[in-house]
């Protein structure tokens, strides 16, 4: 087996205790995050739903839409949605009338 060079050695070193420092700061972020989450809570936020509006944010609208839309179509077809139009519905017709 060959040994690396002194330099090489020197830059997986830095490489590694780089990784290492970040790794650390990854865990204080998350242990920031959920003392936020802890903290909205305390005040009478549902943790969860605010979970689910971090999440949201992150995608773009056309992402959400899309989304939604596969969402509404799955429970209306298990009888989870009442008989009204779901926006999916809504849109297709919407296409439709359009041509």
């Amino acid at each position: 087996m060959s040994t690396l060079q002194a330099s090489a050695q020197k830059q997986l070193r830095q490489f590694v205790e780089q990784i290492e420092r970040l790794e650390e700061d990854k865990k204080q972020v998350a242990s920031d995050i959920r003392d936020k989450y802890l903290e909205a809570k305390g005040v009478g936020f549902d943790v969860k739903a605010l979970r689910q509006i971090v999440r949201l944010r992150k995608k773009s609208d056309t992402e959400r839409q899309e989304e939604e839309t596969v969402l509404e179509v799955y429970m209306h077809a298990l009888g989870m949605l009442d008989d009204k139009l779901t926006r999916a519905e809504s849109s297709v017709e919407g296409m439709i009338a359009a041509e």
